[in-house]
Order: structure tokens, then C-alpha cells, then sequence
């Protein structure tokens, strides 16, 4: 099956519209509609041209706290020889509309809609829309935690249509992961994977675990608890979800309901704070 990926386009709403929406901030989680994202609330980032993103999370202190996430929207010709100013930040990148010229180490790549990169900390990349339509991909960034005795992981671009998903046991297939790193690789701190639902699919219980997530709707619409609460989500939508926050969902059709997941993996938990002035 072919897959179908939502990115904003910006824009305002009329006069005429109600201000109701379903934008959520609460202790446990968030819950950021498409709706919200418009012109307005668009930011802009050093060394790249033709460029503005999304801020959909960034941490914060007593919140989630391991990462950041962008939607990128480059204009044809823009782009930056530039664009990672922290040299500590891993990434992986998400496209969902239009194509990525991405050079990295010196390899060119194109990625098209389902292309997947993860970048490691040091990593000498680029990246241009040599294109003619607008390029729109998550950027999603984390300060590498390096451990002595392993390295850090290597480059990889790949493209989840090439991706056989991983069935959850005990499924059928309706509850399925595709995953872009191998789970036994301890280099990785971070994964982000593609979660897919067929219709009236669910997962059973209250997730309740230290991970952080971010979780951007891809394709389709579920009814999802998040904590105490029963939200409904669709395409566009963005859920933001500290560390123990219980979760579940059931998938309400018509179609799949898809969505980017971002989890932190594979670490001690740190038992004081950072030292002043560390990264």
C-alpha cells in the first residue's frame, strides 16, 4: 500500500473561524493540532536560505527533556552547507513532501517521501531542495550520550517504503513497527520508527514506561489516552508525552492511522544533573 504523509502547508484561518481547537499543555503531555500551525508561529534558523520550520517540541525542565523536533519547509534552491551549529547533536530526518539533496561525508543522496537519515554527532552534512516544489521533512535532534567502549553509530539513509514492518505478537499484522535502526545495536540512543494501525486496531494497555516520545501523525485519525484523558488525533497532529505518561490508542478507520514515533533508548538513567556549563 502506498503511504500517505501530512505536512503543514502554514497559511492563517479566516475571521469567520470559531478560536475553539483541540491544542492541549498539561503536566504529562501535549497535544499540538495541525490547526496551530500556521504562518505566525513559523521560525528561522541560522546559515539556511529559503527556509522556516516548526517547532513541534524542544525540552524543557521537568517536561521531556532529551530532545527537539522540527518540521522543515525549504523552498526550491534553499537549503544550508550549514545546518547542524551543535556538534553534539545527533539527528535523523523524516521527508514528507518533496525531494532532499543530502550530502554527508561526501555521498549525495536523494531522498524522496518516506526517506529516512540518521546522522551522527560530527557528521559533515548538507542538505538542498534542488527540486521545484516546496521539501518539507522532520528534522529531530538529540545530544548524543556517548558510552566508552562503543562507537558512534554510522550514517545511514534508507526509505521506509523499502521497510518491511515488524508485526507486534500476537496481531495479525493490524499493530505494526517499521524500524529503521536494529533494536541490539547499543550505539543508538535514540530510535525513530514509523507506527502503523489498521482499522479498529489498538494497543491493549496503558503503556507506562521511562522513555520520552514524540509522536507525529502521519496518516489518518485515532481516538488516544494520554494519561487521564481520551483525545481524539488525526493527520497533522503532534502528541508530546514525558517520561511514565500512560498511553494507549484504538485506530478509528476508515484507513490506517500512521505516525512518526520518537523514543530515547539503550541508557543509564543519569543520577545527578549535569555539571555546570556541560552541554
Amino acid at each position: 500500500m502506498t503511504a500517505d504523509y501530512y505536512a503543514p502547508h502554514g497559511g492563517h484561518p479566516g475571521q469567520n473561524q470559531l478560536l475553539t481547537d483541540r491544542a492541549v499543555f498539561t503536566e504529562a503531555y501535549a497535544v499540538i493540532p495541525k490547526g496551530t500551525m500556521r504562518d505566525i508561529v513559523t521560525s528561522f534558523l541560522p546559515f539556511w536560505e529559503g527556509t522556516r520550520l516548526w517547532v513541534l517540541s524542544r525540552p524543557l525542565s521537568g517536561f521531556a527533556e532529551t530532545f527537539s523536533q522540527y518540521i522543515m519547509e525549504v523552498a526550491p534552491g534553499g537549503g544550508s552547507d550549514r545546518p547542524e551549529t551543535d556538534p553534539d547533536a545527533e539527528a535523523v530526518l523524516f521527508v514528507v513532501e518533496g525531494t532532499a539533496r543530502l550530502s554527508v561525508d561526501g555521498a549525495e543522496h536523494d531522498m524522496t517521501p518516506g526517506g529516512y537519515a540518521y546522522l551522527p554527532p560530527q557528521a559533515k552534512w548538507t542538505l538542498f531542495n534542488r527540486g521545484t516544489e516546496p521539501l518539507r521533512f522532520h528534522w529531530i535532534r538529540k545530544a548524543y550520550e556517548a558510552v566508552e567502549g562503543l562507537d558512534a553509530p554510522d550514517v545511514l539513509v534508507l526509505n521506509e517504503n523499502d521497510i518491511a514492518p515488524t508485526p507486534m505478537p500476537g496481531t495479525d499484522g493490524k499493530w505494526a513497527t517499521t524500524r529503521f535502526v536494529d533494536p541490539a545495536d547499543l550505539r543508538h540512543d535514540m530510535h525513530v520508527t514509523v507506527v502503523t494501525f489498521e482499522p479498529g486496531a489498538v494497543i491493549p494497555f496503558l503503556e507506562t514506561h521511562v522513555m520520552e516520545h514524540g509522536l507525529y501523525v502521519l496518516e489518518g485519525k485515532a481516538v488516544y489516552r494520554l494519561n487521564t484523558d481520551w483525545v481524539e488525533v488525526e493527520a497533522g497532529d503532534y502528541m508530546w508525552l514525558r517520561a511514565f505518561c500512560p498511553q494507549a490508542c484504538y485506530a478509528g478507520g476508515p484507513g490506517r492511522f500512521r505516525y512518526l514515533l520518537y523514543k530515547d533508548v539503550n541508557r543509564h538513567m543519569a543520577l545527578r544533573p549535569p555539571s555546570r556549563g556541560a552541554r
